[in-house]
């Protein structure tokens, strides 16, 4: 069976990327495969389309690490999903699709008071938050953290789910406009990183964050360890500033600093799907109660299939406000 999906034969701009037929896969054991109803864009998929971000092996070529949609086909061994169920899910690639498989154990059930558009955009955000910043950068109740690029869809995300389990939140974004965003997501603080962001934030916490996520690297990095208090922590996902820096090894060795990063894509099955379980225990209850209303994702727009170049654009052009999907078949 043929199927609908976004490709590029070569790296390039958005343009590159064009509609195109495709074959439906069929699950393995283990696996789903899913009609997508909506795909999330992310910052890897401009990475991927620009060269940068290569698929891992055995990965699927096709852009997309998450939708929501309808399961269609479980593989042998899958008990936990059935036909005609409802589903959020991390995929290894190929979200830009009609069709897509994916582990049984990376799919998640649509929260209470989410819409299938909604849920499109939490997998890749989520994961990723829990995965790096609460289990990697151990960030816990009372503590500060700093989070940089506020306003995007990780950035909205981990906001949120910080005021959840009782952090204090500095956000940093490139407009005031953006910075009273973050705002009304719960941040405590926002401030402009165009103008003397350091300054401002150790006026609020002049001992130092206990955490900064760090989504900019190069350049950033020394003043990431100028805001981190003693024993902080630096966990850095993304390299939107570069991936080289010229580092005060001896400030990191004077605070005792931790300086972790991971990215999330080539991480095993067995570890997506134990972040997997983490967030159906800990963070989907949370959903129920509609006091929790900024867990939901912001979706900033959504575009067709056959314009993806115009979601691609919007998405490097840095003027959105949480998430961009695409509407697959909604």
């Amino acid at each position: 069976m043929q199927c609908k999906q976004i490709q590029f034969v070569a790296p390039g701009g958005p343009e590159v990327l064009s509609l195109v037929n495709g074959e439906v896969a069929a699950p393995e054991a283990g696996q789903v495969l899913i009609k997508v109803s909506y795909a999330g864009v992310n910052g890897p998929d401009i990475a991927q389309r620009k060269g940068l971000y290569p698929a891992p092996p055995g990965a699927s070529d096709i852009l997309g690490l998450e939708v929501s949609g309808t399961v269609v086909a479980v593989g042998e061994s899958v008990t936990q999903w059935q036909v005609g169920d409802l589903v959020c899910a991390l995929v290894p690639g190929g979200g830009y699709s009609e069709y897509v498989v994916t582990w049984a154990d990376h799919c998640l059930p649509i929260p209470s008071g989410v819409t299938l558009a909604q849920a499109a955009g939490l997998p890749e955000t989520f994961f990723t938050i829990w995965g790096h910043l609460f289990m990697r950068g151990v960030l816990k109740e009372g503590e500060t953290l700093l989070v940089h690029g506020g306003s995007g869809g990780i950035g909205s995300a981990a906001i949120a789910l910080a005021k959840q389990f009782g952090a204090r939140v500095i956000a940093t974004c490139g407009s005031q406009e953006k910075c009273d965003y973050c705002l009304g997501l719960g941040a405590d603080f926002a401030f402009n990183y165009r103008e003397d962001w350091l300054t401002q934030v150790l006026e609020v916490a002049p001992q130092g964050v206990d955490v900064v996520l760090d989504m900019a690297s190069g350049d950033m990095i020394n003043l990431n360890l100028q805001a981190l208090a003693m024993e902080g922590r630096l966990v850095t996902i993304a390299l939107q500033r570069g991936a080289t820096a010229n580092v005060d090894v001896f400030r990191l060795m004077s605070k005792r600093l931790t300086w972790t990063g991971a990215t999330l894509r080539p991480q095993s099955v067995e570890a997506k799907a134990a972040i997997a379980q983490a967030l159906v225990e800990t963070v989907w209850p949370l959903f129920a109660k509609s006091e929790n209303s900024a867990l939901i994702p912001q979706v900033f727009a959504q575009f067709p299939l056959d314009q993806v170049t115009k979601a691609h654009q919007l998405m490097e052009s840095g003027q959105h406000r949480g998430k961009i999907l695409l509407a697959v078949a909604p």
